[in-house]
């Protein structure tokens, strides 16, 4: 089962540095696990900070030989500045397409790099498909809680179920599908019999 770990420093108690400081601590114990992929999702920070991080996180791989993959999420700019491993998309038509970052890469003597896709509906799975995506993150998967939106009362998000994610998987074949949003590990197992290769989200891999 491969695991895809998204960031959320604003789960941690603190100040601004306090809960960077607990990011990369959880990153740390994610490479030492040899998670597979994290997605540096921390959508409201300076670029100058999201790029400290992703260094940080990009030191810790490769002192620690791990094969974990970072992605940074909606900034290729970023990921190219920083040598991350690629970049992680939404399926808004207004995003950049697979294409284009592979472009930009390209253009800038890189390696080619790794692009997922996050998708909610079957006619945005055809699409990254069709803009040939590494992986897709269908979701939600089960019903979930938006941690942001708690004191806000707007606390969830229906889940799509086992059989929509089942479609999803074979839209997309042969690109790989994770299972994101209110998956658990005792939920993990239906996701895999349905399709997915693996698990994606934020709760999931964080400890509190």
């Amino acid at each position: 089962m491969l695991r895809y770990a998204i960031t959320s420093r604003t789960m941690y108690p603190g100040n601004e540095l306090q809960q960077q400081a607990a990011l990369l601590r959880e990153a740390s114990r994610w490479v030492a696990e040899g998670i597979d992929f994290i997605q540096l999702r921390e959508k409201d920070l300076p670029a100058a900070d999201i790029a400290v991080l992703a260094r940080e996180i990009l030191q810790t791989i490769a002192a620690k030989a791990s094969p974990t993959k970072l992605l940074i999420n909606s900034r290729p700019d970023i990921a190219l500045a920083t040598g991350a491993h690629g970049v992680h998309l939404t399926a808004h038509p207004d995003e950049l397409t697979s294409a284009q970052v592979r472009s930009l890469y390209d253009s800038a003597n890189r390696p080619a790099p790794i692009i997922t896709i996050s998708c909610h509906s079957l006619e945005e799975v055809h699409r990254a498909h069709l803009n040939q995506a590494d992986a897709i993150l269908f979701a939600p998967v089960f019903e979930k809680i938006a941690f942001e939106k708690i004191i806000a009362g707007e606390t969830i998000t229906p889940g799509q179920g086992i059989d929509r994610l089942r479609a999803a998987c074979l839209a997309a074949s042969p690109i790989p599908v994770y299972a994101l949003g209110g998956v658990t590990l005792e939920k993990a197992a239906a996701c895999l019999d349905a399709g997915a290769v693996g698990i994606a989200g934020i709760r999931l891999f964080h400890q509190s």
